[in-house]
């Protein structure tokens, strides 16, 4: 990290310039650039409250280094976290189920167990939480740092039940039951800022475990994590954006 930092010092992104970078279209399963700017590097050294450049750059560091060119790419998706947030779902929910159901329609058929993972946030700013879907089986795992369930954001529960039952329809699968959401007891967050480094690592685990299928009670290898666990994902991504010749 320390590198990284000292590579920010001299550059010109200190004094307002911004970088503008393109991601493999694999990552979201679109095309997708991300600007970065001297506040996304800020967060990484200061350990501040990520915002979506630093959650969509680990999720291509997690696509380039775990996953690309593996059948981990047939296993797990992601979503572009900027398309769906309270925000955007207040404005035009049907715009946003149509975003979902886009990237569902990208990824394939869909017949055999997969993830969607989805990082969304409250809105402006706000809490992150991790919703991860398995469209064979009707499954939505839903994690929280904070104590709480899907219930604190009714209009996203429903916007993802609409595309999941959209999608079905429009590949003329069965809807043979109803959509059954998983509260997972994953590890909890004990401070204020954390909620996004723990969404990263909920996702890296899930795919560095290569499991479908998300235990209630979460992985007995990572009942809870320390802070050497988020430093461990700031030093990776710090790597990643000097190998990526980003700064």
């Amino acid at each position: 990290m320390m590198r990284l930092e000292k590579m920010v010092e001299e550059s010109d992104i200190m004094h307002g310039t911004i970088r503008i970078v393109d991601f493999d279209e694999g990552v979201f399963g679109i095309a997708h650039s991300e600007i970065i700017a001297k506040e996304d590097m800020q967060q990484l050294f200061e350990h501040e409250e990520l915002g979506i450049a630093v959650i969509h750059t680990y999720i291509w560091y997690m696509y380039v280094t775990l996953m690309r060119g593996t059948e981990l790419c047939n296993r797990f998706n992601f979503i572009v976290a900027s398309r769906i947030n309270t925000t955007l779902i207040t404005k035009n929910p049907t715009s946003v189920k149509n975003e979902l159901v886009d990237r569902f329609m990208a990824a394939g058929d869909n017949t055999t167990p997969s993830l969607y993972f989805l990082p969304f946030n409250s809105g402006n700013g706000g809490h992150w939480v991790l919703v991860a879907m398995d469209l064979s089986r009707l499954m939505v795992y839903y994690l929280d740092s904070l104590s709480g369930d899907w219930s604190k954001y009714p209009s996203m529960k429903k916007t993802v039940d609409a595309a999941i039952l959209k999608f079905r329809s429009k590949k003329n699968y069965r809807n043979r039951k109803d959509i059954t959401w998983v509260r997972v007891q994953c590890p909890q967050q004990k401070n204020s800022v954390d909620c996004g480094f723990f969404v990263l690592r909920f996702m890296r685990d899930i795919i560095a475990l290569n499991r479908i299928d998300i235990p209630k009670m979460y992985f007995e290898e990572y009942k809870s994590y320390s802070r050497a666990h988020l430093d461990e994902m700031k030093d990776e991504l710090c790597q990643f954006i000097v190998d990526q010749r980003i700064i």
